[in-house]
């Protein structure tokens, strides 16, 4: 009966011993992680020309702020360490550095500016340290072939050229198109993507194309050179500033054509108000995320959520402000991403996780869209709504479109 009993608890003792052994080999760390903590690491322009961005910085670090008081993810508490790198690539470079050997991060998470991506992206791609969710929407970023450490979170510009292509080809399909770019990647990219989407057409439907450099005082003798084209449909790939004179020396000119405008420059208060409300109607854009200020989604359950959280870890930000709710809706994608990892956080299944993104529908996306991405597909979000702005506030118009590729 002893003998039968010690056996028992022998066996039970093996058990046990070979359950906990399964549980600890189901774990898997890389620098950066481990049971109780999984640390990240951001560069932020917190000071500068462009400290309008460091509310992303702040959002995302209170978010992650409530999702640890939530219990973590897994049971294990995200630490998030920002350095302020002044939207200056060299700055950039220093910070990413002291986050991946001094702080030995996991991975960096959400880099602000293509200028700041661009000045990493080889040194973290060499590290095999993921690049994840990028705030930048540059085709480099899409190149998981050449750069698999690397994917960006913003829509690329090429396929959000090649949706206004497709909304241009089903309303417009015998539109003079004359283009106004900025001589950069942001705004070669656009144009890529117009004439990708509008395929074997771009060539007689293109009449015109001018572009301007960031140094330059105005664009207002490029706009008169379109209209000299007969261009009547304008495609506006630009930034807030050149876009307001751009409206303006339309409005000028009394010349009305249709026009299509980036999403880089369809904030109203940066780019609209500045131009005059009254004179922007009826300009035609593109989003895939919900205002907060539109009424329509005053009792939208997603936003309903965000307020509550910015009433309770953000306070001292503004509600309405949209690069609080892109901020929010990156964050809430990376704890979609980690959760789908378990406890295999190494670096490696970081990426595998980010790349097998099903049908997941961020909570203020806008009705219909759905994130699917794939390895050989890192883009994140290439399912946009078209909008026109009514004078006051943009308009939600239209299906649900997609960029699937190229056109013929």
């Amino acid at each position: 009966m002893n003998n039968r009993r010690a056996f028992i608890a022998a066996t039970a003792a093996l058990a046990v011993a070979v359950s906990t052994s399964q549980a600890l080999a189901q774990k898997k760390y890389d620098t950066g992680a481990s049971d109780t903590e999984i640390k990240i690491g951001q560069t932020v322009p917190f000071s500068g020309a462009y400290s309008v961005y460091a509310n992303i910085g702040k959002t995302q670090a209170a978010y992650f702020k409530m999702i640890n008081d939530q219990g973590g993810i897994n049971g294990r508490k995200i630490n998030l360490i920002q350095y302020d790198d002044a939207y200056s690539p060299p700055k950039t470079v220093e910070q990413v550095r002291k986050l991946v050997e001094g702080d030995e991060v996991l991975f960096t998470f959400q880099l602000i500016g293509t200028a700041a991506n661009a000045a990493v992206q080889k040194y973290l791609n060499g590290k095999k340290v993921p690049q994840l969710l990028a705030s930048t929407g540059a085709a480099r970023f899409n190149d998981p072939q050449n750069f698999p450490w690397t994917i960006a979170y913003n829509p690329n510009y090429v396929s959000e050229g090649r949706i206004y292509a497709k909304y241009i080809l089903a309303n417009h399909p015998n539109a003079k198109i004359g283009v106004l770019y900025q001589n950069d990647d942001m705004g070669r990219d656009y144009l890529a993507g117009l004439k990708s989407g509008l395929g074997n057409k771009a060539a007689s439907m293109i009449v015109g194309e001018v572009s301007y450099e960031v140094t330059d005082p105005t664009v207002d003798s490029q706009v008169v050179k379109l209209k000299s084209m007969g261009v009547d449909l304008f495609y506006d790939a630009s930034t807030p500033k050149f876009a307001a004179q751009a409206i303006k020396k339309l409005a000028d000119l009394g010349w009305s054509p249709v026009h299509i405008l980036d999403i880089n420059a369809s904030p109203v208060s940066a780019t609209l108000k500045p131009a005059g409300l009254d004179i922007s109607k009826g300009i035609i854009s593109t989003n895939y995320g919900k205002d907060p200020g539109d009424p329509q989604w005053k009792d939208d359950p997603g936003v309903k959520a965000f307020f509550a959280f910015m009433d309770k870890y953000f306070p001292e930000g503004d509600k309405l402000n949209t690069v609080n709710t892109y901020a929010y809706s990156v964050a809430e994608l990376l704890v979609q991403v980690l959760k789908q990892c378990g406890d295999d956080l190494t670096r490696e299944n970081v990426m595998k996780q980010v790349a097998n993104i099903k049908g997941y529908t961020p909570s203020l996306a806008l009705p219909g869209l759905k994130i699917t991405t794939g390895p050989n597909d890192y883009r994140v979000n290439k399912q946009m709504q078209m909008m026109r702005f009514n004078g006051e506030r943009w308009e939600l118009f239209g299906p649900i479109i997609e960029d699937t590729g190229p056109s013929g």
